[in-house]
């Protein structure tokens, strides 16, 4: 019997996604501690993520900019809370071009600092607001855990940053980030449902008024945070004096939000969709949803013109003409990497006027004529990407529970828990045990308002 090419995630789940990173070509620790290369089918996965995001940022009236990787220390100090909170991830450098700087300077966590200074230059009047910014950096954070795309010292994302002139406003556009940008983008895109709620105070972002979170639950019952939205208030607008003038004249400040996701929710669809075999793709996502098998030298010219009209028909596709490597190594290798379909074209199938298809997330095999494979591939792409939700939803909600107390929460999954039962107290006897609060919720499990009351805790050990 051959050796499986994974580890079973039963038998070991870590070591299962540090092997499925590899295998399939997506990561490697870079050669500073914490840092990571990300290859080439790794990268093109957040570019299509980072393309989905932009998409409906741009289309919601944000501009993208771009900021200083180096931020003065000073900045950070003029917030207490958030200098508080991103102490023990800074990154400082103290020394340039051979000498000690006069004033050191932060390696960029998160930008609010920066751009609330420029903010403070750029809005006079309430005619600048509101000012819809985003931006698409590297950050660093120094990380003592590192783990490839799920915490690393230097990471990728978009962080967003906007101005308003109300209380109300920033609140409209911190959740309409949350649920017409990020959820959207991470249920429809990436078929990871996602529990949208408030982050507690203890979990919320530094400096922040409120945090509102998307929570998804991974294959071994552990949460996975796959973004976050802030109303800041004006806690940073008073910081960096960030004011305007009003219609009557008066100055008045601003109320600001910041919101990011990162390369982190590429492990998260790792862990969220992978089996044993490899990765498993959504097709929208998919960097190529079909790639094409030439089994032999002979078949290499109709895999290519399949592929082409495969192109036509709106459907990323690629050959794959290594014929000099053994079919099962090529195949292993295209499970690996999770693309979702697979067409294998060999003579004996061309001689019957036949290809054979290959779902990657069944695992199924079936002869189909090659003259109508072409028109059935839009429809069945479709099919998988709501599969796969659908399979991921049921496994969410198959682990998640009802208890009463800190006292009852115990093991791997999702636990609903009354806040009022449970409070800050319990929160930090169950922070004892390796559980966090992941997020706040109503009874009817929508994102709660300021005032709202009654709520559900969901609880879970996280990554």
């Amino acid at each position: 019997m051959a050796k499986p090419v994974l580890t079973p995630q039963s038998q070991d789940f870590p070591r299962w996604y540090q092997e499925v990173v590899a295998k399939a070509e997506m990561a490697e620790n870079g050669p500073a501690r914490g840092t990571m290369i990300i290859r080439p089918w790794g990268y093109a996965l957040w570019e299509r993520i980072a393309s989905e995001l932009d998409q409906r940022i741009k289309a919601t009236g944000h501009d993208n900019v771009s900021f200083p990787l180096f931020i003065p220390m000073e900045f950070f100090e003029r917030e207490a809370a958030h200098i508080e909170g991103f102490s023990p991830e800074l990154a400082v450098v103290t020394h340039g071009g051979g000498k000690e700087l006069a004033e050191p300077l932060a390696v960029r966590p998160t930008s609010e600092t920066v751009i609330g200074d420029a903010m403070s230059r750029w809005i006079q009047g309430y005619r600048d607001l509101p000012l819809l910014l985003n931006q698409w950096a590297n950050v660093v954070r120094w990380e003592l855990r590192p783990r490839l795309f799920l915490r690393t010292s230097e990471f990728l994302w978009q962080e967003g940053h906007t101005a308003h002139a109300s209380w109300d406003d920033a609140q409209a556009e911190t959740l309409n980030i949350l649920h017409g940008v990020y959820h959207e983008v991470v249920r429809d895109v990436l078929a990871v449902p996602v529990l949208l709620g408030r982050k507690t105070e203890a979990e919320k972002f530094p400096g922040a008024e409120a945090t509102y979170t998307l929570e998804g639950l991974m294959r071994d019952g552990k949460a996975l945070q796959m973004g976050t939205s802030h109303h800041l208030g004006q806690n940073f607008a008073r910081a960096f004096g960030i004011t305007f003038s009003d219609e009557a004249g008066a100055q008045q400040l601003v109320y600001t939000t910041s919101w990011g996701v990162s390369a982190r929710v590429v492990g998260g669809l790792v862990m969220a969709h992978g089996d044993d075999r490899g990765l498993r793709l959504p097709p929208r996502l998919a960097p190529q949803q079909v790639v094409v098998l030439a089994i032999k030298d002979e078949t290499v010219e109709v895999a290519q013109r399949l592929v082409a009209d495969l192109r036509a028909a709106g459907v990323r596709a690629r050959t794959d003409e290594r014929t000099n490597l053994s079919f099962g190594r090529r195949a292993v290798d295209w499970e690996l990497k999770g693309v979702p379909v697979r067409l294998e074209v060999g003579p004996r199938d061309l001689a019957e006027g036949n290809v054979t298809l290959v779902r990657r997330d069944l695992g199924d095999k079936q002869q189909l004529s090659l003259d109508g494979v072409v028109a059935g591939l839009p429809r069945l792409l479709d099919e998988m990407q709501s599969a796969l939700l659908d399979d991921a939803l049921q496994r969410r909600e198959a682990a998640t529970f009802d208890v009463g107390s800190a006292a009852e929460v115990d093991g791997a999954g999702l636990f609903r828990v009354p806040w009022d039962a449970l409070g800050v107290e319990g929160e930090a006897r169950l922070a004892e045990r390796g559980y966090t609060v992941r997020c706040l919720v109503t009874a009817e499990g929508q994102v709660p308002d300021p005032d709202d009351v009654g709520l559900i805790a969901y609880v879970a050990r996280a990554y």
